[in-house]
């Protein structure tokens, strides 16, 4: 069983899909403090040719609430200011306009949505099965509730041992978080997803330099399902 933890995030990019196709279990970090400036109710798109930050809006943001506390700000149509801005960006351009639609839409006219967290869970399950990811997908605080107060890798761990997994897979920025001897004594084995960034550029639209890291809209936009398919295994594991 291979095992990986990541907050919510909005439309995050191509590496955080691979990390979920990467693993058998993927579990949401939905309990823990919303941070202000991250990725978790922003990211970023091609506008004109240059890349452009979007944010979906959000009440009483603050730090000391929890992502599944954050309520989205529905006295602003954030739906439809969305979509004039997809619309704008790539509407009659993007070769793949028409079939990124029907995803964004799936996930937007999703009921019961009220929280940044319920926004981004939508937004990733659909993209999933959009492109065919099997991996099972869990949200912690209904997955493992009994870990809240556990702090950083206590909590990896415990939620490790949970589940009977035996390798926990983490994106490329926990190499300086993580270390394999401590995991190791834990009995799990540590793995980091390396993009193959060359094998991730593409065409992207008025643009003469490829511009990285964008939100998976742009890949999704710009590519064939079975294209972003082979994106999502150029990685290695180191």
């Amino acid at each position: 069983m291979k095992l990986a933890i990541m907050q919510p995030y909005l439309f995050p990019y191509i590496g955080y899909f691979q990390l979920i196709h990467a693993a058998d279990l993927f579990v949401l970090y939905d309990d823990v403090n919303f941070r202000k400036q991250s990725w978790i109710n922003r990211n970023k798109i091609l506008l004109n040719g240059k890349d452009y930050t979007f944010t979906i809006p959000c009440r009483g943001v603050s730090s000391n609430k929890l992502i599944n506390e954050v309520e989205l700000d529905k006295t602003k149509d954030f739906a439809l200011n969305f979509f004039k801005l997809i619309h704008h960006g790539y509407e009659k351009k993007a070769p793949f306009y028409e079939e990124t639609l029907v995803v964004l839409k799936k996930i937007f006219n999703r009921p019961e949505q009220y929280t940044i967290a319920d926004l981004n869970y939508s937004s990733i399950i659909h993209i999933c099965e959009y492109l065919d990811i099997q991996t099972e997908i869990k949200v912690a605080s209904e997955a493992a509730p009994k870990t809240k107060n556990l702090k950083g890798t206590n909590r990896i761990y415990s939620i490790c041992k949970a589940y009977n997994a035996l390798t926990y897979l983490n994106a490329q920025g926990g190499t300086e978080l993580y270390n394999k001897t401590d995991f190791s004594k834990e009995g799990l084995k540590l793995h980091f997803i390396i993009p193959k960034t060359n094998e991730l550029e593409y065409s992207q639209l008025n643009t003469t330099e490829f511009t990285p890291w964008l939100s998976i809209i742009d890949v999704l936009m710009n590519n064939s399902k079975e294209e972003c398919q082979k994106m999502l295994n150029s990685f290695s594991l180191s």
